[in-house]
C-alpha cells in the first residue's frame, strides 16, 4: 500500500514536517510494509518559504528588517533555482514577532515585508511569490509600499505614521521615489482567503480581533482602510477594494495589487503545483491530509480542502483528514462534499488546549494508528 501524507502545520503545536513524521509513525505501527510519501505543505502562511525551499531547493537569505512593532527582527526569504523570491509576510510582519499582550493593529506596520522585497530585488530577483498569512498588521500594506519608496502624505505633507490607525490621515500619494525596478517585477500573492478589503467580511472585522483589535478598534480600522483605499484608487485609477482576497494580510494584498500589479492565486494550489503533487499521488492508494483545526476558513481554500479537491479532480483516491479539532460552527457534511472521505480527530478525550498542544506528537501518532486499524478492518469485511 502507498499512502501520501500531505499535511499542513498544527499552529502552535508542530510544523508540517513534524506532523507528517507523526502520521507516518502511526501508520507504520499498524502496517509496517506501507510506503509512506511525506509531503509537508502550506497555503501561503507560515511555512511557505521553508517548504518550497526544502522541497524544490534554493537559497535562504536572512535580513534584519523593521518588525511589526517597529523594532528590528530577522526576516527570511528564499530564492528558488529559477530566481523566484518567496517571501512570507509572517516572517517580517507576523504575529510571531509580537507577544499577545502587545498586539496593536493600530500601530503595527508591514514596512519590514517591503524591506524584504527590496533586498530580494537587490539580489536580482524579479519574480515574487508573496505568502500573506499570519500577519500582525492591519495597515492595508501602507508600510510595505512606503518601504518601496512610495510617499503617503497627510495634509501637512508629512509621511504617515505606522499602522492602521493613521490611514485616515492620507491626503496625497507621491510615487516619484518608488523603486523603479518594481515595474520589471512580477508579483503573485499566495492566499487562502477571498475576503475583500473592507466591510463585515473584510480584513478588520474578520481578522482584526486575532491581531488584538477590540470591537471599537475594528470599526476604526475598517473606516481607515476604506479611506485609504479611496485615495489609492483615485490616485491609481484602479478598482481594488472589492477584489476577492484584497483583505488578506491585513489588507497588504490591496497595496500589492494596486502599486505592484500583483495577482492573487490560491495559496495551496500554488504550493501543490510547485511540488508536483500529481506525480506523487499517481499510484497512491490513500491520501492523508490535515491541519490543527477544521473551521469555516478551511472551506474557503485552506490546505486540507485544497488537497482533497486536487486529489478528486485528478483521480478517485480516498482522502482522510487527521485534525487537531473541528470547530463547532462547521457542518461535517460540507467536508465530505469537498473531497474529504473521512475525518479523524487527534484529540481523543476532553482536555485543555495547552495539554493537546503539548501532546500533539502522541495524539497525532495514535490517530494515524487508529486510522490504519480501521482501514485493515474494512479490508477484511
Amino acid at each position: 500500500m502507498k499512502i501520501v501524507v500531505a499535511v499542513d502545520s498544527y499552529k502552535g503545536s508542530a510544523d508540517a514536517y513534524d506532523i507528517a513524521e507523526y502520521i507516518e509513525k502511526g501508520i507504520l505501527k499498524t502496517a509496517p510494509d506501507t510506503e509512506v510519501i511525506k509531503l509537508p505543505i502550506a497555503d501561503g502562511g507560515e511555512g511557505t518559504v521553508a517548504i518550497l525551499n526544502k522541497t524544490i531547493g534554493g537559497q535562504l537569505r536572512r535580513k534584519v528588517v523593521t518588525g511589526p512593532s517597529c523594532r528590528p527582527v530577522e526576516g527570511v526569504y528564499a530564492i528558488l533555482p529559477d530566481g523566484t523570491a518567496v517571501i512570507e509576510i509572517a516572517s517580517a510582519s507576523g504575529l510571531m514577532h509580537v507577544s499577545p499582550d502587545r498586539l496593536n493593529p493600530l500601530t503595527a506596520t508591514s514596512y519590514g515585508t517591503g524591506e524584504l522585497i527590496r533586498h530580494a530585488i537587490n539580489d536580482g530577483c524579479r519574480n515574487f511569490l508573496i505568502g500573506v498569512g499570519g500577519s500582525a498588521t492591519n495597515d492595508g500594506g501602507a508600510g510595505l509600499v512606503q518601504a518601496l519608496g512610495v510617499s503617503l502624505l497627510d495634509c501637512d505633507g508629512n509621511e504617515l505614521e505606522s499602522g492602521g490607525g493613521a490611514l485616515n490621515k492620507l491626503v496625497h500619494i507621491d510615487t516619484k521615489r518608488m523603486d523603479s525596478r518594481i515595474k520589471d517585477c512580477r508579483f503573485i500573492i499566495a492566499s487562502d482567503i477571498s475576503n475583500p478589503l473592507c466591510g463585515s467580511t473584510g480584513a478588520s472585522y474578520v481578522f482584526g480581533p486575532q491581531k488584538g483589535a477590540t470591537q471599537k478598534m475594528v470599526e476604526i480600522l475598517d473606516g481607515n482602510l476604506s479611506h485609504y483605499i479611496n485615495v489609492v484608487e483615485n490616485f491609481l485609477h484602479k478598482e481594488i477594494r472589492n477584489v476577492p482576497g484584497a483583505g488578506a494580510g491585513g489588507g497588504t494584498s490591496a497595496s500589492l495589487i494596486g502599486f505592484c500589479d500583483a495577482v492573487i492565486e490560491s495559496g495551496i494550489d500554488t504550493i501543490l503545483n510547485a511540488i508536483g503533487f500529481e506525480s506523487h499521488i499517481n499510484d497512491a492508494d490513500l491520501v492523508v491530509t490535515g491541519e490543527g483545526q477544521m473551521d469555516l476558513q478551511s472551506l474557503a481554500g485552506k490546505a486540507p480542502i485544497g488537497v482533497a479537491k486536487r486529489v478528486k479532480a485528478y483521480k478517485d483516491i480516498p482522502v482522510v483528514a487527521i485534525v487537531g479539532s473541528v470547530a463547532a460552527n462547521i457542518v461535517i457534511e460540507t467536508l465530505y462534499n469537498n473531497g474529504i472521505d473521512s475525518l479523524v480527530s487527534a484529540v481523543n478525550r476532553v482536555m485543555p488546549l495547552s495539554e493537546a498542544m503539548e501532546k500533539s506528537g502522541e495524539l497525532v501518532t495514535n490517530a494515524a494508528e487508529q486510522m490504519m486499524n480501521l482501514i485493515k478492518i474494512g479490508m477484511r469485511i
